[in-house]
């Protein structure tokens, strides 16, 4: 890391030195110039150097005059060239910051191959494309974020006005109310997630980290979610042996809560879903599969990009916030998390160095 960090600087030093050295030679051709264009005045007479103060000083004011204009004159005409680069970078910059990430950097002929004009052309473009990228998926969340916080609230629209018209037996009450406190839930649970991924998008540094038994914290989300794989009549695989995690206990049951209830969501009826930790190399793997439709290959390096939704029909329940949320407290934690699908199994890795 320290020799790519000077590498780099040593390309930039070059940078700035084949730059100076471009005012260099304008100020030499100047001086060049002038003094051939003085020494030509005084051989035709145009000037001449007498011997007293005032005709030196004459030589100088002259000197200086010529200097002045013919170096600014030079300067003009040759400095558009090399700033023509930074005019080109000011501009793409310009539209950038107001909102135009389809703009791409590139340069033509010896310049474009500088090794600093490449790490500079190609970390311009990689910060446009992402810029791009969040920008679409942030038009796409809208659009199915609208859609996720629609649907319930049509729900329990509907629903209570059925109930508020009357003439219902029980057993139905019982059903649109059971229906009212689902799509509630829901729309706490959507507004929960975004919540969580704001909050802890502006957290820079874990605090609150402490020693505690991450097997107990593992069982007390699964319990939490009862109602969820109660109905699924869902089985769960815990590990017997007790494993100790140094870590903020709040934000890391968020990330378990979400990792099982997706597991619960797309698990099928009768399943099991697993969840296993071990101990490997110095950190702490813990794994939650599930047997249920696989991610697509394509998806996989996306799930955890902050509104991304695998499904884009709507078919399941979720709104591409909660694995936004997992990646942003397994980072804080100096930690990652990855998915795997094999033999119609998915699973959702975490290890987080066992500091404990």
């Amino acid at each position: 890391m320290k020799k790519f960090s000077l590498d780099k600087h040593k390309e930039r030093i070059s940078l700035l030195l084949l730059s100076s050295g471009v005012v260099l030679i304008i100020l030499l051709a100047t001086t060049v110039l002038v003094g051939v264009i003085v020494f030509f005045l005084i051989n035709r007479g145009a000037l001449q150097l007498g011997e007293t103060d005032l005709n030196v000083w004459s030589f100088v004011f002259y000197l200086l005059l010529w200097s002045l204009v013919i170096g600014a004159a030079l300067a003009f005409v040759t400095l558009r060239f090399p700033l023509k680069p930074v005019n080109k970078i000011l501009n793409a910059m310009s539209r950038l910051a107001s909102g135009d990430y389809t703009v791409r950097l590139s340069f033509k002929g010896a310049f474009s191959r500088h090794p600093a004009v490449v790490e500079l052309t190609n970390s311009f473009n990689q910060m446009a494309s992402e810029l791009e990228q969040t920008e679409m998926l942030r038009s796409d969340f809208i659009n199915n974020f609208s859609h996720e916080f629609k649907t319930p609230i049509v729900s329990i629209t509907g629903f209570a006005k059925l109930l508020k018209r009357g003439g219902l037996s029980e057993e139905k009450k019982k059903e649109y109310l059971d229906v009212i406190e689902e799509e509630s839930l829901r729309l706490s649970q959507m507004a929960t997630n975004v919540l969580d991924l704001t909050k802890v998008e502006n957290q820079t540094i874990l605090t609150d980290a402490a020693e505690y038994d991450l097997s107990e914290q593992l069982r007390t989300c699964v319990l939490m979610l009862e109602s969820k794989w109660s109905r699924k009549h869902i089985e769960f695989s815990l590990p017997d042996e007790e494993y100790y995690v140094t870590a903020n206990e709040e934000l890391l049951k968020e990330v378990w809560i979400n990792l099982l209830d997706n597991a619960v969501k797309f698990s099928r009826d009768h399943e099991t879903v697993e969840i296993g930790v071990r101990r490997e190399n110095g950190r702490l793997e813990v794994a939650v599969s599930d047997r249920g439709e696989e991610i697509p290959e394509g998806a996989r390096e996306k799930i955890f990009n902050k509104f991304y939704q695998a499904d884009e029909s709507h078919g399941a329940q979720g709104n591409g916030v909660g694995l936004a949320v997992v990646k942003k407290i397994v980072d804080l934690h100096g930690g990652t998390v990855g998915v795997s699908c094999a033999d119609g199994k998915t699973a959702f890795t975490v290890s987080l160095p066992q500091n404990g």
